[in-house]
């Protein structure tokens, strides 16, 4: 038996052996086509060789040294690649190594940033209901996800949470989707009105659902709106793209293709590339300034904050996406892969919806079509799926929400950027298998 405490200890998991590209293969030497790139963290697809070569350079120049002590050049080097990517002058980024403590870092940022300017009862963070901002007790709270929630409900702080972006389910019939997107974002002012605006210290959003709710993209006009109102209300506006961003949705950022700016955004996921585990907290000068200022400081830290390896990672991780001019292969296969999507799938009764943007695609399964009824036990069809996608050699990312919220079950797709055509045709034929098995199509 293994003494690894895995993730379901009721579950037996195949050994992976190597990689290449875009396949994983276990020690049996069966082949997995990596088509959600883990938890959309494989961007690059598995053994870049530039990759490899920069950590093997850096690890024999020097692993590691603690910033405590020191900066490095890779840290320095991959802070400068951001910046310059955010595109205001005097933004600065804070390194850690997953996306749960680059959240954290952002809770614990916007909380000193009000104490220091005078005004410590702006503590509550407003989010969404069916988010997933991580799965430290801070960004955990923050989250709106009840599944991921219920381990722990009794020590997670209750803030407020409006309903989520989400036209599919939450667009009426008689509405256009500019006005949807007005009233969905007008949500954010109730809430700030309700909590009292000398409370609320932020808003966190995904610009692109991720794992809670697959791949759920705005109602144009409406992030817009939200910052118009966090303005309005002198609210920071966090960005989480620790999925959706990195590029994953044809932009680097994902809130560049929604017009507005946020305060702080996160990153992880493709950031390393899943070479390393890293993440970043990318601020806007503002908030530095208030922390530059004689006598101020930010109390946080982590030993691996802005470690040489991984941001080394990081660096090489960026400057192959440049490089190998990949942003527009993402716009461009994330089309391709969306209408081979719609040609297998949009007409079975139980797809509800085919969504998401770039390399971050969703279908979602309903019971019924035209009520959009959701799955009696998402859960189960959940694990039903993936199940049944190992068995076909095929990596996605099923998830669900509880019937009793009126969500259902999804499949989330994020493949690598290096994606060819052929691995789009290999990813539709294997689903269609998959899904004929678990739906006895």
């Amino acid at each position: 038996m293994s003494a690894v405490f895995t993730r379901d200890l009721h579950s037996v998991y195949p050994v992976a052996m190597r990689a290449a590209g875009m396949y994983i293969y276990d020690e049996r030497g069966k082949a997995y086509l990596d088509m959600s790139g883990g938890a959309a963290v494989s961007c690059l697809g598995h053994q870049h060789p530039a990759v490899l070569a920069a950590l093997h350079d850096q690890i024999d120049t020097m692993a590691f040294a603690h910033t405590a002590f020191f900066t490095n050049r890779p840290q320095e080097k991959l802070a400068e690649l951001l910046t310059a990517r955010f595109g205001e002058p005097g933004a600065k980024v804070y390194f850690t190594a997953g996306g749960s403590e680059a959240n954290e870092t952002a809770l614990k940022l916007v909380w000193q940033y009000w104490r220091l300017l005078g005004k410590p009862n702006k503590t509550k963070i407003i989010s969404r209901q069916h988010s997933y901002h991580g799965n430290t007790l801070g960004a955990l709270s923050a989250s709106g996800a009840p599944r991921r929630r219920q381990a722990m409900a009794k020590v997670l702080e209750e803030w407020p949470r409006i309903a989520p972006c989400y036209a599919y389910r939450l667009q009426k019939a008689d509405e256009s989707e500019t006005e949807y997107g007005v009233r969905a974002a007008g949500l954010l002012e109730d809430a700030i009105l309700a909590a009292g605006a000398d409370t609320v210290a932020a808003f966190i959003a995904e610009p692109v659902s991720g794992a809670s709710l697959g791949a759920v993209t705005a109602a144009a006009g409406y992030f817009s709106k939200i910052r118009e109102i966090c303005d309005r209300y002198d609210v920071l506006l966090i960005a989480d793209e620790i999925m959706c961003g990195t590029g994953r949705t044809g932009t680097f950022f994902a809130y560049e293709q929604e017009g507005f700016t946020p305060d702080i955004v996160t990153l992880a996921k493709g950031l390393g590339g899943g070479y390393q585990p890293l993440a970043a907290t990318v601020v806007r000068r503002k908030i530095i300034e208030v922390f530059s200022a004689e006598g101020n400081g930010f109390d946080h830290g982590h030993t691996y904050v802005g470690h040489a390896s991984t941001c080394a990672a990081g660096v090489a991780v960026l400057t192959a996406i440049e490089k190998q001019d990949l942003l527009p292969v993402v716009q461009q296969r994330g089309e391709r892969l969306q209408q081979m999507l719609e040609q297998a799938f949009a007409d079975k009764a139980y797809v509800g919806d085919i969504r998401g943007r770039g390399l971050f695609r969703a279908i979602e399964f309903v019971a019924d079509r035209e009520s959009k009824k959701p799955v009696a036990d998402g859960a189960l069809l959940a694990k039903r799926i993936k199940n049944s996608a190992m068995r076909h050699g095929l990596i996605c990312y099923p998830g669900s929400g509880r019937t009793e919220d009126g969500l259902s079950c999804h499949v989330l797709l994020a493949p690598p950027f290096i994606l060819e055509n052929t691995h789009i045709d290999e990813l539709v034929k294997k689903l269609q298998g998959i899904v004929a098995e678990v739906f006895c199509d």
